[in-house]
């Protein structure tokens, strides 16, 4: 079935692009959406009209597009994550966490305008896509650095001069077993239920 596109659609083809399509794809999917209209309809005389008009109004977006761009070209993102020795995170950092910080940076940037292969696991700075729309990217660099904690503060007994040694022999030696503790085969086993 042909159909006009309305509006770009990714792997499909641009506005005012007529393209075809399946038929149940354009009937249950497209055409409900209102993101395209039967080409072969009366109406794809009228959609050609507001087609220049569209295309009027989307020379303009991206002009806008493409001076967000340019404000985002070569923004630093930085993050701080915890890591193992050898530079690896635990957990990723995402598209999604990329767009929270840009949006605290005064930057509104959808996550699936973030163009990330597969989340970052480790250190270091990582060149980031960011697509606005087809035709308009722009690079930001993403920054992840290790996340330093402060060291835990003094236990009270080292504060002292109590050693680990004397702080274990307040309890029973290694091996044993508290007296109110049962033995392994003590403990009963609650009775099945009978159907």
């Amino acid at each position: 079935m042909k159909v006009i596109l309305c509006e770009d659609m990714d792997h499909l083809g641009e506005m005012g692009q007529t393209v075809k399509v399946a038929p149940g794809y354009a009937r249950n999917f497209l055409l409900p959406r209102r993101l395209a209209v039967a080409a072969d309809s009366a109406t794809a005389h009228q959609i050609e009209h507001e087609m220049r008009i569209i295309k009027k109004r989307e020379e303009k977006r991206r002009k806008e597009l493409a001076e967000v761009a340019k404000g985002l070209s070569g923004i630093r993102v930085e993050f701080k994550a915890k890591a193992g020795e050898s530079g690896k995170l635990f957990g990723s950092v995402t598209n999604l966490h990329i767009a929270q910080k840009l949006e605290e940076m005064g930057h509104a940037v959808s996550r699936k305008k973030i163009l990330l292969t597969d989340p970052i696991k480790t250190l270091g700075d990582h060149p980031v896509i960011v697509r606005l729309k087809s035709g308009i990217e722009t690079k930001i660099n993403v920054v992840v650095e290790a996340d330093v904690e402060a060291a835990p503060a003094p236990v009270e007994a080292e504060a002292t001069g109590d050693t680990l040694a004397s702080a274990e022999g307040e309890f029973a030696s290694p091996g044993t077993v508290a007296a109110s503790a049962p033995a392994p085969g003590e403990l009963e086993r609650p009775a099945k239920p009978s159907a």
